[in-house]
C-alpha cells in the first residue's frame, strides 16, 4: 500500500478516535440515540459504572498514539477490545447504527495490520 495512503488513513482514524474519546469525556456533541430500550439501559449502566470513562481514556490514548506514530501497534491491540465490543453492541443492541461498529472495527483491523507490518519490516 502507498505510504501516503497509509499516512492519510492513520491521521483520519487517529483524529476520529481522539474526537470520539474526547466527546465521551466532555460531551460536546450528542451521540446517535440508541434504537432500542435495552441499548439505552446498557448505555446507562456503562455510564454509571464509569466504564465509558475508561473507554474514553483508551480512545484518547490510541488517537494520540496514531497521530504521533508512537506505540501505534500496541494501542491498536488495546483498542481492539473497544472495537469488538462496539461492533457487538451495534450489531446486537443498536441495529439502526450498525455501520458505526463495522467501520470502527474494520479501520482498527486495517491499522493493526499496517502498524504491525511496518514494525516487522523496520526490525
Amino acid at each position: 500500500m502507498n505510504t501516503k495512503v497509509i499516512l492519510g488513513i492513520r491521521i483520519v482514524f487517529g483524529l476520529a478516535i481522539l474526537f470520539f474519546g474526547c466527546n465521551k469525556l466532555f460531551y460536546f456533541m450528542d451521540p446517535p440515540a440508541p434504537s432500542t430500550k435495552i441499548a439505552i439501559s446498557f448505555l446507562k449502566v456503562l455510564v454509571s459504572s464509569k466504564t465509558m470513562m475508561l473507554v474514553a481514556i483508551v480512545e484518547i490514548c490510541a488517537g494520540v498514539a496514531l497521530l504521533t506514530n508512537k506505540f501505534a501497534p500496541l494501542m491498536m491491540v488495546i483498542l481492539m477490545s473497544v472495537s469488538v465490543n462496539a461492533f457487538l453492541y451495534h450489531i446486537k443492541l443498536d441495529t439502526e447504527n450498525w455501520i458505526i461498529g463495522v467501520v470502527f472495527l474494520a479501520l482498527n483491523i486495517l491499522m493493526l495490520y499496517i502498524s504491525i507490518g511496518i514494525t516487522i519490516k523496520n526490525s
